[in-house]
């Protein structure tokens, strides 16, 4: 069986209909459901069980002789929210449940992969897997850096797969729930049917009206680097995944009004809140990822996007 922890969230229920394409529906799920909207991540996939993270905590922790089927663990399961600032939320959540599957794994040499974020990097212009660029500007990004640094310590005596992705700025179906953190590609689509109008930041961090620049990844993507890691059990590590290539918030924005056909964009102010913790440029190193031979080719801006705005604009069937 397949753990998937985060499968009712955005990558997570993406990686399970990416194991399903494989011919894989032994999947447990694990997930916290307060917000039952996920629920809608979850009848679109194929799985054997759900369990809610609280009891799936209690389950490893007992070793329960159901822990005995599991064979791979996908961990995606965090709080991915920048702005929350519940620090000991965050640190229980993201690091100690996070510690607590690793030891798990590593009793019963079960690959672990599980989900990092370019957040580690904080305010940097250098975005290779070192420490001397990890300088996280909130406490999400620290609660990732701190259990990659925990992997890190335990390299030596680690025996079995465990691979850290760095996930750059992830885009795609799925991510509705995630409401002010869902990327802008959904942001922009929903503000352009609503008022046909765009809403990017004015210039900031020496960089001119909506110029700034992230690394844009689509969700396909993703889910493929986590299933390449499946197929190649030797890989281990902390690594990036990202294009390679940052983009501005006007790319975006272009290829939302051109795909419309309409559309304007207006400048804001940037928020004062966000001043001095604000990533205005990303972009990921892909030398590591390479060296392990990892040659995937990551999907174009244009394309990824598009394929995006197709999927949100669809009409669904009723079912």
């Amino acid at each position: 069986m397949i753990v998937v922890t985060g499968g009712a969230g955005f990558i997570g229920c993406q990686l399970v209909a990416g194991l399903n394409k494989l011919g894989r529906e032994d999947i447990l799920v694990v997930d916290d459901l307060s917000d039952g909207k996920k629920f809608e991540n979850l009848v679109i996939n194929n799985i054997a069980d759900y369990m809610d993270k609280t009891d799936f905590r209690r389950l490893i922790e007992k070793r329960d002789p159901l822990c005995d089927e599991f064979e791979f663990v996908f961990h995606q399961g965090a709080c991915s929210t920048t702005t929350e600032w519940d620090g000991q939320y965050m640190m229980d959540n993201n690091y100690s449940y996070s510690k607590e599957l690793l030891h798990f794994c590593l009793e019963r040499s079960i690959p672990f992969v599980y989900a990092s974020s370019a957040a580690v990097y904080g305010v940097n212009t250098k975005f290779t897997e070192e420490p001397d660029n990890e300088f996280p500007v909130n406490v999400y990004g620290y609660s990732k850096l701190l259990f990659d640094n925990y992997v890190r310590r335990m390299r030596a005596d680690i025996k079995s797969q465990v691979v850290g992705l760095r996930y750059f700025n992830v885009y795609g179906a799925g991510e509705a729930h995630k409401k002010g953190m869902a990327s802008v590609v959904f942001h922009f689509n929903n503000q352009i049917k609503e008022t046909g109008e765009l809403k990017l930041f004015e210039g900031s961090h020496g960089y001119a009206d909506g110029e700034q620049l992230r690394d844009f990844i689509s969700v396909d993507d993703i889910v493929n680097v986590n299933l390449w890691m499946m197929d190649n059990p030797k890989a281990t590590g902390v690594f990036n995944v990202g294009t390679g290539m940052a983009n501005s918030f006007n790319d975006i924005a272009k290829l939302v009004v051109e795909w419309h056909g309409k559309g304007n964009i207006k400048y804001i102010p940037f928020p004062d809140a966000l001043k001095g913790s604000y990533q205005s440029f990303t972009e990921a190193s892909l030398t590591n990822l390479r060296a392990i031979d990892c040659k995937y080719e990551f999907t174009s801006l244009k394309e990824g996007v598009n394929s995006y705005l197709d999927d949100l604009n669809s009409v669904k069937p009723l079912t």
